[in-house]
Parts: structure tokens; sequence; C-alpha cells
């Protein structure tokens, strides 16, 4: 499937989330341990620090990141994937419009949405983006999300609903039920608790890369 998102992923099925509160860790040191791990994309989502503190910690994460050959979405915040020339930004339903973020990125720029029911889900797919997030899955503890979890079944009826369209799952998944949901239509599988519980990161990255 031809789509820069699947390209930035470069064969892996893995997307994984940074959380500052999970792992104790700077952006920095859990990008440079999700590489060590065979992560190729991360995702830095920071819901805590002010704009300044982020734009700091996602500088040296970027820094970190382009001596790896990472690629590196923001979250959120189209002024940070902006100024640090970031490969990708990830939009939730409450950001900018993706049409407006997509004026201001430009082309050849990953934008991601999320979506977390069936019509948000079509509606995303007629938007100028590159993949769509959808969930949570299951019950996850790494977001405290009002949605409910959509299960298996929600997602194999977006999946039917949004044809080949790149498609994220999100919430509560882990190495032991990541093979079901890639089954149930996902190209990709978004991980955040079941990296950043781990007392090895790096370990646990590259059993979920296996395992995928």
């Amino acid at each position: 499937m031809s789509s820069i998102f699947l390209k930035a992923l470069a064969g892996t099925r893995l997307y994984p989330i940074t959380d500052r509160r999970l792992s104790g860790l700077s952006h920095a040191e859990q990008v440079s341990r999700l590489n060590d791990g065979g992560a190729t994309l991360v995702q830095l989502r920071e819901k805590i620090l002010s704009p300044f503190e982020f734009f700091r910690e996602a500088a040296e994460a970027l820094f970190v990141a382009r001596e790896r050959g990472l690629k590196i979405i923001i979250n959120d915040r189209v002024d940070i994937a902006l100024a640090l020339k970031a490969s990708g930004l990830h939009l939730g339903q409450d950001d900018l419009p993706p049409e407006a973020a997509r004026h201001l990125l430009g082309p050849g720029v990953v934008l991601g949405f999320s979506t977390h029911n069936l019509d948000q889900a079509r509606l995303a797919v007629k938007m100028p983006i590159d993949y769509i997030a959808f969930g949570p899955i299951f019950r996850t503890s790494s977001k405290h999300a009002s949605e409910s979890p959509v299960g298996l079944e929600g997602l194999r009826q977006v999946r039917q609903a949004v044809g080949t369209f790149p498609l994220v799952a999100i919430g509560g998944i882990t190495s032991e039920t990541s093979q079901d949901v890639l089954k149930a239509g996902a190209d990709a599988i978004a991980v955040i608790s079941d990296i950043w519980t781990s007392a090895q990161v790096a370990a646990q990255t590259e059993h979920l890369l296996h395992r995928i």
C-alpha cells in the first residue's frame, strides 16, 4: 500500500508513542530506547509540559532521531512540528482542523487524525490526511479518555468502511493482543503502556516487533 505514512514506518507495523508520566524519561531518551529496540517512527505526545518546555524536549528528541535515522511525528502541536521540521503531525478531534494543518504543513509531511467511531472514520478519509488512528480498541490507562473501547469488531467495521486507507489501531494494545488487532484490519498498532510499563523498554519494543 502506497502511503508516506506506511513508508515512514520502514516496513514495521509498530507505531510507539512517548509518555513522560509512564516512562519517567525525557522524550529524547524515550526515542533512543525505542530505536534501540528497532522502532523506525515515533510519535511525541506531551500533555503536561508547557509549550516552551515541550518545544525544548522535542528539539532534543529530533536531534537524536536524525542522528539515528528515525521519523518523528508531533502530537497536537502544528507550531512545534513546523518549527522543528518534523516528519509529521498527529491531530485529535479537538485540535486544528486537518485542512488548516495541511495548508500550513504543505505536501510531503505526514498528517494523521484520531477517530473514535465509524462516522468519524468515514469523514476522516475524505480529509487531506495520510492515515487515521482508531480507538481505543481496549481499555487503556495511558490516557484519560471519555471514549468507550470499540473492540475488535469496531475495528473490523472501520476497516471495511475505509477500504485500503492506512489505519492505525490504538488503545490498550499489548504484545498478547497485537496479532488479533492486525488480523482485524489494522495496518499498524500504536503502543504506549505495554512499552513504558516494561522494565526493559528496548527489549519490549523488539518483542513487539517480532510479534507483529
